[in-house]
């Protein structure tokens, strides 16, 4: 079945989480599109994924900190980042100003 629709249609009101859509699945690709509000990582918490996940900043910005790095990186529109599964990161905070919109692809 062909699905179409576009990725700023439909964006979530600020809420206090993060909003996920899975976009498409199949036993080795999720592809989502995640809307940030000023959103963080609570404090302490390290995501540790089982598979690699490649992410796009569409929208909005956002400040990324991976574990054994001496600085964060601040990502803005357009940039991208490849993380290999079992790479520590936690999100260190998003926009609070416009909606931080950003597309994730994670292989299996």
């Amino acid at each position: 079945m062909i699905q179409a629709g576009n990725l700023f249609a439909d964006l979530p009101a600020q809420q206090p989480d993060e909003s996920v859509t899975t976009l498409m699945q199949s036993p080795r690709v999720r592809i989502e599109r995640i809307v940030s509000h000023g959103q963080a990582s609570p404090p302490g918490f390290w995501y540790d994924q089982d598979s690699s996940e490649w992410v796009v900043l569409l929208a909005g910005s956002a400040t990324i900190q991976f574990d054994g790095e001496p600085s964060s990186r601040r990502l803005k529109r357009g940039d991208y980042l490849h993380i290999p599964a079992h790479t520590r990161h936690r999100v260190e905070g998003t926009d609070s100003q416009e909606p931080t919109i950003w597309l994730a692809v994670h292989v299996c």
